[in-house]
């Protein structure tokens, strides 16, 4: 244990002061009321909620109204007072302490992970079998493909190359995806196994499990298991385990960081150190900005003990005799610092190999390359609409580059709002979240350690991401990640109010709490007709249009070609940015190929010429019509 950062001896209580719950209660039920003033006051929402869904498409704040008007009901109702600090499984005592057996704690992981498997099973069968839904998931699948060949790229079509240009794949010269190599690393094996989505599955399954040992870092195993199960039953958790995209992935490289990180810092263990900085670099190579976001507050207070060999891991862990103010040896810092940092240093040099095999430069990206020559409006940082024109090129996809928006201080303010609404909304609902974080911040006594360091990663994973025009995904999908550390924080909340309310014999709200918590995943999994819309089937329901559509072009074109090799020219719908079927095979090689018509710059009669022993056909994608070419 001398690695590790010592603690203050004395355990603050995990009581949570009456302020502090009034403060939650008054702040949520003014936003359901204001909220639902607002929707009613408005003759369009209005006429909606009283011809379609009376709570609303979203159903954030009604539902959950009469229980905000009952709290105090169930509060004025008394119970026997039980102690502040019941045993040391409630008060956070340490895990070695308090936590049931090995067996059982992995019994409890397994069934947290069986939960999540069988949710992204679940939603997977409503989507049916169907190809994916955004364009960088077919990005994604060309580099698992371009990895199961022993490649980082292939040659470019070379008698014209901008026949096979496709969305988020580099095509000059070398053929590759422009994203970082961690996702289609992971997507690889399953790829070769023919079913893709298997592997954001298990991704999303590791990631519960290692959100139930984050859980146990924080508050114990009654924590762990309710961060374990909400993360499992998250709505929007499961609904991008069926998406191809590098969030799972990503995911569970960072909770696995998260967990072994805290448990290091309790322990002073150089093996969960050396597997932190396993689970960040993997992230890192799936999605660096996230990853850098994510670690930064770990990052920076590892940083800070390490230089001083001082510091206050977690003062509701009193096992160590270690005084507060005493220092670490700087040995024991030294061999954690290289545990820690190891792998990150492997990765980034993963990272720099891929670099130079496709752009030619170590240090230049696939991205950065993709970004500067096809889409230089969607750069990062402000203005950036303004600094894009000034680079544009003779190859710049320009409708889609034009979708960008030019982000000034005002826009960034309305997408961190937006962000922060859509995470809440998609982890679990933004009234339950909302109490809990406010009465957690609230605690009586200094708040752990670790709760703040996976507080502050909320924050700055949404402070990364501010320089960016785009809200996201569904409003969201740059702070993804964020989801799992909401989940902590409101399971160390839930915690403590059970226990605050136990010692103050008001037992009632327990139920209270209860009841709002099933309300939130009512509201989440379930359709309640002329009520409210299921947020997962309505989730479910948005990517199905793309999804459904890629299908029936597939299946409109194995009718016509009937098993013939062919090759397909697309016209695409000016109208439509978000459906481009241009997706191939690295090869080229396929049965099927796909090329991009661009009327009166593409010579048609030239480029059909370049496939003799194969049909060729011109799809008109705004009217959907098929036309056979000579």
């Amino acid at each position: 244990m001398s690695g590790a950062i010592p603690p203050p001896s004395a355990a603050p209580s995990p009581v949570i002061p009456v302020r502090g719950q009034v403060v939650a209660f008054l702040t949520v039920l003014i936003l359901c009321l204001s909220n639902e003033a607002l929707r009613w006051f408005d003759p369009a929402l209005r006429n909606l909620a009283l011809t379609r869904w009376l709570c609303g498409e979203n159903a954030d704040w009604l539902p959950f109204l009469p229980w905000l008007i009952a709290a105090p009901l169930f509060w004025m109702i008394r119970s026997r007072r039980r102690p502040a600090v019941q045993d040391a499984e409630e008060s956070g005592a340490s895990p070695e302490r308090s936590s049931p057996p090995p067996v059982l704690h992995a019994a409890l992981a397994a069934l947290v992970a069986a939960v999540s498997f069988g949710m992204s099973l679940w939603v997977s069968d409503r989507f049916g079998d169907v190809p994916p839904a955004y364009h960088d998931e077919f990005s994604y699948l060309f580099q698992a493909r371009t990895f199961l060949a022993g490649r980082f790229w292939f040659p470019s079509f070379e008698p014209m190359p901008e026949l096979f240009d496709q969305m988020h794949v580099l095509n000059e010269g070398r053929f590759a995806s422009r994203y970082f190599p961690g996702t289609g690393l992971w997507l690889a094996p399953f790829v070769a196994f023919g079913h893709p989505w298997l592997g954001h599955w298990i991704a999303g399954a590791l990631a519960a499990a290692f959100v139930y040992g984050i859980g146990r870092e924080v508050g114990g195993t009654v924590t762990g298991l309710i961060a374990g199960l909400a993360a499992a039953l998250s709505p929007g958790l499961a609904l991008f385990s069926n998406l191809l995209l590098a969030h799972h992935p990503t995911l569970a490289g960072l909770t696995l960081f998260i967990w072994m990180f805290l448990r290091c810092l309790r322990t002073g263990g150089k093996w969960a150190a050396l597997l932190a900085s396993l689970g960040l670099a993997f992230a890192m190579l799936c999605r660096p900005m996230t990853a850098f976001g994510v670690s930064l507050p770990f990052g920076a207070y590892f940083a800070w003990w390490l230089l001083t060999g001082r510091g206050g891991f977690d003062p509701a862990r009193p096992e160590h005799d270690t005084p507060a103010h005493a220092h670490s040896p700087w040995r024991s810092r030294l061999a954690l610092a290289l545990a820690m940092g190891g792998p990150i240093f492997l990765g980034l040099g993963a990272i720099a190999v891929q670099n130079r095999a496709i752009t030619g430069d170590a240090l230049t990206t696939p991205y950065q390359v993709y970004t500067d020559v096809y889409t230089p409006r969607h750069v990062y940082g402000f203005n950036n609409v303004e600094r894009g024109e000034e680079r544009l090129g003779p190859k710049v996809l320009d409708n889609y580059d034009r979708w960008a928006e030019n982000l000034t201080p005002r826009l960034a303010l309305e997408n961190v709002r937006t962000r922060l609404t859509a995470s809440l909304r998609w982890t679990l609902g933004i009234v339950p979240l909302a109490f809990a974080a406010i009465a957690l911040g609230f605690s009586r006594g200094v708040v752990s350690v670790p709760i703040r360091l996976v507080g502050w990663a909320v924050v700055s994973i949404h402070a990364v991401h501010i320089p960016y025009w785009f809200e996201g995904i569904m409003g969201w999908h740059y702070v993804f990640e964020s989801a799992p550390l909401w989940l902590v924080i409101f399971a160390e909340a839930s915690r403590r109010l059970r226990i605050t309310w136990r010692a103050t014999g008001r037992r009632a709200m327990t139920c209270w709490w209860a009841g709002l918590i099933v309300t939130a995943c009512a509201v989440n999994l379930v359709t309640v007709p002329s009520l409210w819309p299921g947020r997962l089937s309505a989730g479910i329901d948005e990517v199905a249009f793309s999804r459904n559509r890629y299908a029936r072009f597939d299946a409109s074109l194995e009718a016509i070609r009937q098993g013939k090799p062919v090759i397909v020219f697309v016209e695409h719908d000016p109208a439509e940015r978000h459906i481009d079927y241009v997706a191939n095979d690295p090869a080229l090689k396929g049965p099927v190929l796909i090329a991009r018509h661009r009327p009166g710059r593409t010579d048609l009669a030239a480029a059909r010429a370049l496939f003799p022993d194969r049909d060729a056909y011109l799809f008109h994608a705004a009217t959907g019509e098929w036309e056979k070419l000579p």
